[in-house]
Order: C-alpha cells, then sequence, then structure tokens
C-alpha cells in the first residue's frame, strides 16, 4: 500500500523552497550581477558550493550547526524556542541553501544577457532603479526566471543526502519521497520502491523536457535590431 504522504510532503517542501529562493535569490543575482565589489566572488563561490559539494557533507555541517548540543542550535534553542533539526523547519532551510546557485545562477545569466543600452535608456527615460527592474530588467528576462524557478522546484524534489541528514525519515515531518524509496529499499519492498522511483523519473524528464522546449521556442525568435 502506497503511502502519499511523503508525496504531499515533497511538494510542499518544494513549493516553500522555490519561494523563498525567489525572493532570496533574485536580489542576490542583481547583485553579482551588477556590483563592483572585488570581494563578490567570495559570495558567488559560496553560493555555487552545492553544485560541487556532496550532499552528505553539506548536511553534515548543517546537521552539526542546528544541533542544540552546539552555539548557533542552542542559541536558537533557548531564545526563540526553534529546533531545526529533524523538523520540516530544518528541512526548509537546508533546502534553500542546497538549491540556491539553481536560482541565482539562471538569475545572473539573465540580468547578463540585458543590454547596457536598454537599462541606461530606461534611466534616461526618468525610471527609477526599481522600476528598471521591475518594467525592464525582469519582462526581458523571463526564460531566465522560468528556468531558475523549474529547477529550483525539480532540484529540491530530488534531494536526498541534505534531508537525510538534517531530517531523517519521520512520517508526516520530514520523509519526502527521496526518504521514502530509501526506507522501501531497506525494508526490501521493492514495489512500493519502485513506485516512489518510477514517480521521481517521470516527474523528472517532464520538469527537463519543459525547459527545453521553452528555451527552444523562444530561441527560435530573432532579436530586435
Amino acid at each position: 500500500m502506497i503511502d502519499f504522504e511523503p508525496i504531499f510532503l515533497t511538494l510542499q517542501l518544494a513549493f516553500t523552497t522555490t519561494v523563498i529562493l525567489l525572493i532570496v535569490g533574485l536580489p542576490l543575482a542583481y547583485w553579482l550581477t551588477y556590483s563592483k565589489t572585488k570581494s563578490k566572488v567570495i559570495i558567488e563561490a559560496i553560493v555555487s558550493l552545492p553544485l560541487v559539494l556532496p550532499p552528505s557533507v553539506l548536511g553534515f555541517y548543517l546537521l552539526i550547526a542546528f544541533s542544540p548540543e552546539n552555539a548557533f542550535g542552542k542559541f536558537l534553542d533557548n531564545y526563540f524556542d526553534i529546533r531545526l533539526v529533524f523538523t520540516f523547519t530544518g528541512l526548509v532551510i537546508s533546502s534553500v541553501l542546497y538549491s540556491l546557485p539553481f536560482m541565482v545562477q539562471p538569475a545572473q545569466s539573465g540580468f547578463k544577457s540585458i543590454s547596457k543600452n536598454l537599462i541606461d535608456a530606461s534611466y534616461t527615460l526618468g525610471k527609477s532603479k526599481w522600476q528598471t527592474i521591475f518594467h525592464v530588467l525582469l519582462p526581458n528576462m523571463k526564460t531566465a526566471l522560468l528556468t531558475g524557478i523549474v529547477l529550483s522546484f525539480a532540484h529540491t524534489i530530488g534531494e536526498f543526502g541534505v534531508v537525510l541528514m538534517v531530517g531523517g525519515s519521520i512520517p508526516n515531518e520530514t520523509k519526502v519521497v527521496s526518504i521514502a524509496v530509501f526506507d522501501e529499499v531497506t525494508a526490501m519492498n521493492y514495489h512500493n520502491a519502485n513506485v516512489y522511483s518510477a514517480i521521481l523519473l517521470i516527474f523528472s524528464f517532464v520538469v527537463l523536457l519543459a525547459i527545453y522546449s521553452i528555451n527552444h521556442r523562444f530561441s527560435k525568435i530573432s532579436p530586435l535590431p
């Protein structure tokens, strides 16, 4: 009998993470694109770490940081009564950190693709910085934004190492689909593991197909002279 709760929990985690990444990732990508500060390369390296760092390593350090036995976790527990280890909140924070480059890097590419002449023209017409961002930059980088949103959502759904380390496998709290697959294989329930895996496989294929279709469609549109 398939338990659909891990699927619902996974979708909830992916949606929450993607919304937070939009709020956090876009300003960060904007700053990384247009800032002249030399130290921004350090921030870029930190943001990109999840791309090369094994998920279990990142998950381990987050587990240590969030643990009530250590300074940060103890501070949150004592002063705010917040526990991040083995909780959904901890999963969200971990997922945001782990999927951050999948939102920031496409957004950076989108910002870089916009001609400086277009931005200068907006300022010449009396538009403010915020008006330029919302009425010039964002509308002209819709493909990059959509790519970042879809990749962040899909990447969160496929997480395993980080969520296993930080969240464990608590039903209705931290047991997402990827963890459910692991648990079913461990229990030798290969039928259930196959069903969960097939769901992830089909979803991943549909996501990639959508991204490539959208990019292919927009690539056919000739740029204005």
